[in-house]
């Protein structure tokens, strides 16, 4: 792709996706899908091909990244046996399930082409998932579910997808090869990602420039991908096992680098699913083109019975594990829950790209068996996904009335916690103060202790009455005024820089350490901010 229709690709992406901010009825993946549907018919719109030999080495790799970096190990591992079933058995039961179905239905397409298809749009999407967790404040369990669904699913996909391509095309695969294909694949991404997280700790731990630290926080995906890919083993699992230990490890690089790493990665997973999506849209145009030899009306037939059997399976396999005796050991999820679980299962980028890199022709010089019509299909299922599933969840999360989180009682956990975490402070401070080397001059030693009180009482007191008067708790206001006072103290810096008082560089020093104290008051006051 030339560098003009690329950047033309993330403008418009990302003016549409801020635009999408200021509707929140409307999913911002759904208005991206549609942005790109109506650009691609317009005149001068440069064509945008959706080459997988991109989207999987570059795009897959930071998104899936970001995702662990913000998923808990703790609850994921808590949950792993519901996250296996769901990443690994509905991808495989709906592969199947969907591909004897469209070849029960399309005449002529031979069982393992419509694998491929089954493969294809098998996994729902890790960005859509993450997406709708965050707006829509559901229960954590569930957030976590299909964080960690997502996570791990494409593996799974994908490794179907190879093994039902070398079967279509006449590569002799067989079942059973297929199947110890996927066990040495999923078992060689986790080693990989397992041998990697010994030098990138390391490394970490070592590492005290924070450019260098996100230097390297930039790589690691693609060079986890890239080294289990070449591997033979699967890339996705690699990234997602470094990435969810760097996160679990964050607490190892100083406070510069996880600010500066928290916004970077922030700007590049905002760019790339804003471009994404949009790019999902634009394929329209390619995918039609294709078409050829069935009438509009039976296409558009497959394409609603395939969008059913893919919405059905996943109702089938999450009851069936919610419900079926001995599947459900640990706790038995509220019907609600199984049903929010069920119909969240929108699918993404992945499968088009996926779909896109079905050849074109077969072992002995054939052509592969219907690929515009799959393309076609996978297509469908996508945006029907995105748009059926994406507008209906939030208004039927209301409707069935789900509670959100409990945000009283993690609060409450919060602040026992930082009561503890404050404890320690003292008690530290108190054993470096009876040492005679450091002495601290009064107001100096009122503004350390000052300063933990700060951090005891503000939690506590986020959990306290509201002001009848402006509707604010005490914490609310406290960080509504210190963001006036620091605002003061920012225009009396840039007069001093414009009257010539102060250099460039004095300046800038000067407004990096309200910026600090700035972002420790915002980041309380809205999960939103990266950090």
């Amino acid at each position: 792709m030339e560098a003009l229709p690329l950047l033309l690709l993330v403008a418009g992406s990302t003016v549409v996706a801020g635009a999408a901010r200021r509707f929140p009825a409307v999913p911002a993946p759904l208005m991206l899908v549609a942005a790109g549907l109506v650009a691609g018919y317009l005149p001068g719109v440069p064509s945008y091909p959706l080459s997988p030999h991109v989207v999987l080495p570059l795009v897959l790799p930071p998104l899936l990244h970001t995702a662990a970096l913000s998923s808990s190990y703790l609850d994921l591992r808590a949950n792993i046996r519901v996250v296996g079933l769901l990443s690994v058995g509905y991808v495989l039961f709906a592969t199947v399930l969907v591909g004897w179905i469209v070849y029960l239905v399309v005449p002529g397409l031979t069982l393992p082409a419509a694998l491929v298809l089954g493969a294809v749009i098998a996994p729902p999407d890790a960005v859509a998932a993450s997406a709708i967790a965050r707006r829509l404040g559901l229960p954590s369990r569930i957030t976590t579910i299909l964080q960690g669904e997502s996570l791990l699913n494409d593996a799974t996909a994908i490794t179907a997808f190879k093994v039902a391509l070398a079967m279509a095309v006449g590569h002799g695969a067989t079942w059973a090869g297929g199947i110890w294909q996927f066990v040495v694949a999923a078992a060689g991404g986790a080693g990989i990602g397992l041998l990697m997280m010994v030098p990138l700790s390391w490394l970490r731990a070592r590492l005290r420039e924070p450019l260098l630290q996100n230097t390297l926080s930039l790589l690691v995906p693609f060079a986890a991908y890239a080294v289990a890919e070449l591997a033979h083993a699967s890339g996705v699992l690699a990234v997602v096992v470094v990435g969810l230990h760097l996160g679990h490890r964050s607490w190892q690089v100083d406070f510069a680098t996880r600010l500066q790493e928290a916004a970077v990665w922030s700007m590049v997973a905002f760019i790339l699913e804003s471009a994404v999506f949009a790019l999902i849209g634009l394929q329209l145009p390619v995918v039609l083109r294709g078409i050829h030899g069935h009438a509009i009306g039976q296409v558009l037939g497959y394409a609603a019975i395939v969008f059913a059997a893919v919405v059905a399976s996943r109702f089938v396999w999450v009851y069936g594990v919610a419900y079926f005796p001995g599947l459900a050991r640990d706790r038995r999820p509220s019907g609600k829950s199984t049903f929010v679980v069920s119909w969240a299962g929108m699918r993404g980028v992945v499968s088009i790209a996926v779909a896109f890199s079905i050849p074109a022709t077969v072992v002995g010089g054939g052509g592969f068996p219907d690929r515009n019509l799959l393309l076609f299909l996978a297509f469908t299922t996508v945006t029907g996904t995105l748009a059926v599933q994406g507008l209906t969840l939030p208004p039927l999360i209301r409707l069935l009335r789900m509670p959100g989180r409990d945000t009283h009682r993690e609060t409450l956990v919060e602040a026992q916690a930082q009561h503890q975490a404050s404890g320690a402070a003292e008690a530290r401070l108190d054993e470096l103060l009876a040492d005679e080397r450091n002495v601290l001059p009064g107001p100096l030693l009122d503004r350390l202790r000052s300063t933990l009180e700060q951090r005891r009482n503000a939690v506590w007191e986020r959990l306290g009455g509201v002001n009848e008067a402006t509707g604010e708790s005490a914490d609310d206001t406290y960080r509504r005024m210190a963001r006036e006072v620091i605002g003061a103290e920012r225009e009396v810096f840039v007069s001093l820089r414009d009257s010539g008082r102060i250099d460039d560089e004095t300046h800038r020093r000067l407004l990096r350490r309200l910026d600090l104290e700035e972002a420790a008051v915002y980041r309380e006051e809205s999960p939103d901010v990266p950090g």
